[in-house]
């Protein structure tokens, strides 16, 4: 269970990410998004002539009595909501037993992110980190925007290193003026000691949502009897001689446990955690995300 060198091909990374967005397109996406995460309010935009399908008390009555027309306003949704997509770029996401390393997989699911954000109206930030700040594109909007961030997210050379969750928290709480979103595309391998505390005060500040990116080899020891491998250490690069079939049921208790204790971290920070692997699309569980987070919104009358 090697770790993979890193090489990025750019122009299959990116084909990839063309199809992704025709997806998020097809499956009409970015309005869910944009009925889950409201902007800032309404804006008054314009009137126009009261109908008998109109709510009456919409009406305005001063306007009305100057035009000698019944009207009613009009209002538009005043977006501008900033999103910072924090991006694991450290060494453990250099890893992949299936077609995909995580990291691309990550990269496609933050550009899918960040189209969606841009489409939907809002601002789209990214901060990639390992256990410092390896790169970082200010919140904006338009295509030339999301260009610059796909080119971000395909340069092999913001990739690798240790990792360093808290670090890259505490960036985003100074660098970002008003509430807005986070979203932390992570394996969570390797977390530090006080990520807790920090996740904790970035949700007062930003609604924040954890996408936690594993390799099926992150849970299970392999099925297939490969024999004995070598397994590296994706931070100190230690080297181990294990049999897999010794050790394959206590390792999938520990890796089931660690998710869960992810989960419930997240659960009790008021944050949202989802989890996708590497062998499979992650369109279905993000729509199934939005489905979820619109009717937990209408339980509560958001």
């Amino acid at each position: 269970m090697k770790t993979k060198k890193l090489r990025i091909d750019v122009v299959s990374l990116l084909q990839k990410i063309e199809i992704i967005l025709k997806i998020l397109v097809d499956t009409q996406i970015v309005s869910r998004y944009r009925s889950v995460f409201k902007g800032r309010g309404l804006e008054f935009e314009d009137y126009r002539a009261y109908t008998t399908q109109d709510d009456a008390s919409r009406i305005d009555w001063k306007a009305s009595t100057r035009a000698n027309q019944l009207l009613v306003k009009l209002f538009r949704e005043e977006r501008e909501l900033d999103v910072y997509i924090l991006l694991d770029a450290s060494s453990s996401m250099i890893f992949g037993s299936t077609e995909k390393l995580k990291l691309e997989h990550a990269a496609e699911v933050a550009a899918a992110f960040a189209y969606t954000v841009i489409e939907a109206g809002d601002k789209a930030g990214l901060v990639m980190f390992n256990d410092k700040i390896s790169k970082i594109v200010p919140a904006s909007v338009g295509k030339k925007h999301f260009q610059i961030l796909l080119s971000s997210l395909v340069n092999p050379n913001f990739y690798g290193g240790g990792y360093n969750l808290q670090k890259a928290m505490n960036f985003i709480m100074r660098i970002s003026k008003k509430r807005g979103l986070v979203i932390i595309i992570s394996d969570f391998i390797g977390l530090e000691k006080g990520w807790e505390k920090a996740l904790k005060l970035s949700t007062v500040k930003f609604d924040v949502i954890g996408i936690m990116v594993r390799d099926p080899r992150d849970q299970v020891m392999p099925k297939e009897d490969v024999g004995q491998f070598v397994i590296q250490d994706a931070y100190s690069e230690s080297s181990l001689l294990i049999d897999p079939k010794k050790i394959a049921e206590g390792y999938a208790k520990y890796a089931k446990r660690e998710e869960e204790v992810l989960k419930r971290v997240f659960l009790n920070c008021n944050a949202d955690l989802v989890t996708i692997s590497t062998d499979e699309s992650f369109i279905k569980p993000l729509i199934e995300y939005f489905i979820m987070r619109r009717a937990r919104a209408c339980k509560f009358g958001v």
